[in-house]
């Protein structure tokens, strides 16, 4: 895990300038992360997950509970947003199983697909 804009830049090989414009806990970091992360490791996809999880640290523009959810992926790069109630436990708890459920059903609609019909002769 990762917590400081400085682990962030590390992680997501981003330009420290972008980590100081839109913060530790953005949609521009959560994408970041995620592309750096599937980059760097050579993986299929990669998730990231980055938020105020509290007790403190919220803001009126960032809450506690609010999440950035990345997802990277040979044909996919998506940020999903999303603000969990609870203690800072629960909300690290919930953010974990939320961003393995966007991998899981990211993975069950690649094996869903209906064969592409080849020509008949």
């Amino acid at each position: 895990m990762t917590y400081s804009n400085e682990s962030k830049v590390k992680t997501a090989r981003r330009p420290r300038r972008d980590a100081e414009t839109f913060g530790a806990v953005s949609e521009e970091t959560a994408l970041e992360m995620a592309e750096g992360a599937r980059r760097v490791t050579g993986a299929d996809f990669a998730l990231s997950v980055t938020g105020v999880a509290g007790p403190s640290g919220g803001t009126a523009q960032k809450p506690v509970g609010l999440v950035f959810i990345g997802l990277a992926g040979p044909d996919v790069s998506k940020v999903f947003r999303t603000n969990f109630p609870g203690s800072r436990g629960d909300i690290r708890e919930r953010s974990a199983n939320q961003a393995l459920d966007v991998l899981r059903r990211r993975l069950l609609a690649e094996s869903v697909k209906p064969p592409t019909k080849g020509k008949r002769k």
